[in-house]
């Protein structure tokens, strides 16, 4: 029997996760999703160094934010399972962390047994739900079990709102999420931008439509506004690979990225 019996998968139709698992070297992707990704790669073959400084970015703030003292985690927009996930950071800092995963896509509800593998002391738990619905993904039962809202946690939206743009209300869904947040939360956040190589993201932004994804890349300014009302932490809003880089971290330009970071803490 498959791992996708039953699911549909709509293989025939790219999709932002499996594209996203490309850039990445994974193998949880197929014919159209390679296709449209090669679209992309012709634009920017830089893109495959991008999703990896993301990665690196999500690795490098779940650990600050552990030995800061944040043993709650709420990842919305999982995508597809790469170790190591974020619960394995936070664990390896704070083994008694609590993380929620959260996604609308099928496929990662498919691979979702792979986020549930974590400390002794911790807990894992997947949620199917969509960010654009935050009142259902903040009722889901895996959720009110496995983390307390009445406590801190880190809110994660990384490589998530360029795909829900403004029409659908992105910075009222941000800040509705924030709002049942308590003091002592963090918001870590990515998003694409067009600051530094604006033509070959309009035309990126313009694949992804075209295959059914709603995508919107933001400026500096419009992805500051996601923080509004909350403490921005050292660096500030920088791009991925220059917030809190660490040695051995591959080098990746500005212009390379595309794509802004930040980690803010609700006072």
């Amino acid at each position: 029997m498959s791992l996708y019996d039953g699911v549909d998968l709509r293989l025939n139709v790219p999709h932002s996760a499996r594209m996203y698992d490309y850039y990445l070297g994974g193998c949880t992707n197929f014919a159209a999703d390679r296709e449209a990704a090669g679209h992309v790669l012709a634009i920017a073959p830089w893109l495959r160094e991008a999703a990896r400084a993301n990665r690196s970015f999500v690795h490098r703030s779940t650990r600050a934010l552990a030995r800061a003292g944040i043993d709650q985690f709420l990842d919305i927009g999982t995508g597809i399972p790469t170790s190591p996930n974020l619960h394995e950071v936070a664990q390896s800092v704070q083994p008694r962390a609590r993380v929620v995963y959260a996604d609308n896509d099928p496929i990662v509800l498919t691979h979702a047994q792979a986020l549930l593998t974590g400390t002794p002391e911790g807990r894992t738990a997947y949620v199917e739900a969509d960010v654009t619905d935050p009142d259902s993904l903040l009722a889901a039962p895996g959720l009110r079990e496995t983390i307390d809202l009445r406590r801190p946690v880190a809110l994660s939206l990384n490589a998530l709102l360029h795909f829900v743009p403004d029409a659908r209300g992105a910075h009222e869904l941000v800040e509705h999420l924030k709002s049942v947040l308590a003091p002592g939360s963090a918001l870590v956040m990515t998003h694409v931008t067009p600051d530094f190589a604006p033509e070959e993201i309009r035309r990126i932004v313009g694949i992804y439509q075209a295959a059914g994804t709603a995508a919107q890349a933001r400026t500096r300014a419009e992805f500051v506004r996601f923080f509004d009302g909350w403490t921005l932490l050292e660096p500030g809003v920088v791009p991925t690979p220059h917030w809190r880089p660490r040695s051995d971290d591959p080098s990746v330009s500005a212009s390379d990225a595309s794509a802004y970071a930040g980690v803010a803490m609700r006072p």
